[in-house]
């Protein structure tokens, strides 16, 4: 098993949700995150001050699917989620040992 965590703009993730539902993928986590990267952020005016914004939103979303499934996933995130500008995001793999499902105590691939 493998677990895709991708850190996306938060414009893309209906596009994304939607294309990853089209291939299968239903069960997976969303949450608003805060980063810095390339951007590096921007500046900006509230009341006649200037505030340096350098924590940008962002949208993670993570999914544990079968190895078998894994580029395709991937390769749905980024087509979805790219617009080719800086600040698209990234995707990370890692390997998953095992997965239970708590409610029937199913396995691995079964649990997901």
């Amino acid at each position: 098993m493998v677990k895709i965590e991708a850190i996306i703009r938060p414009n893309v993730l209906d596009a994304v949700k939607a294309c990853l539902d089209e291939i299968g993928v239903h069960g997976l986590t969303v949450s608003e995150v805060r980063g810095a990267g390339k951007q590096k952020g921007y500046t900006q005016h509230y009341r006649g001050a200037e505030y340096a914004v350098n924590l940008l939103p962002k949208i993670k979303l993570e999914v544990v699917v079968p190895d078998s499934a894994a580029q395709e996933v991937v390769d749905t995130i980024v087509a979805s989620a790219k617009t080719g500008e800086i600040g698209d995001g990234k995707i990370f793999l890692s390997k998953i040992d095992e997965a239970i499902r708590i409610r029937t105590l199913e396995r691995d691939d079964d649990a997901l």
